[in-house]
């Protein structure tokens, strides 16, 4: 089955600040009929780029079989790490960068590798705030989840 996933994370007062995530699912059937997905949580004390992260986590974890994936995200963060294979070359190096600095957000990169595997995606980087239909709709997802009133405790932020 052929899936599109479009992402977006957002957080207030980064790095600890309430923050959210919107994804967006889509597929059509075999009979040319759209079904549209939307996924959305808040947590009290994120980063950005944990809510960035989360959002794609919870996309590839709403899929119960093996998908063929076009996972659409303004975060290069998420983008480059596979498109530039930084973590081919974190692993490689026992979850380490540069400097021999540690990774940050292992935890979720290894969940999102979990939730990946059974998957073929092609990340693809769009331009956030630019205009883009499912990217703006994510964001409103993920910035209205980050100002509600049922935040999640993030605890590995």
């Amino acid at each position: 089955m052929k899936v599109n996933i479009y992402t977006d994370g957002a957080a207030r007062g980064n790095p600890d600040g309430p923050g959210g995530f919107g994804t967006i699912l889509t597929y059509e059937d075999s009979k040319g009929m759209i079904h549209t997905k939307e996924l959305s949580g808040g947590y009290k004390k994120t980063t950005n780029n944990r809510m960035e992260l989360m959002a794609v986590i919870r996309g590839l974890e709403a899929l119960t079989k093996p998908c063929e994936i076009d996972l659409y995200s303004d975060s290069k963060y998420v983008t480059d790490a596979f498109n530039q294979h930084w973590l081919e070359s974190w692993i490689k190096k026992g979850w380490k960068r540069g400097k021999n600095e540690p990774v940050k957000n292992i935890d979720l990169w290894k969940r999102l590798l979990e939730a990946k595997k059974i998957h073929t995606v092609n990340f693809i980087w769009v331009k956030g705030h630019a205009g883009h239909e499912m990217n703006e709709r994510c964001d409103y997802l993920a910035t209205s989840a980050a100002d509600g009133s049922d935040l999640m405790e993030d605890t590995d932020s």
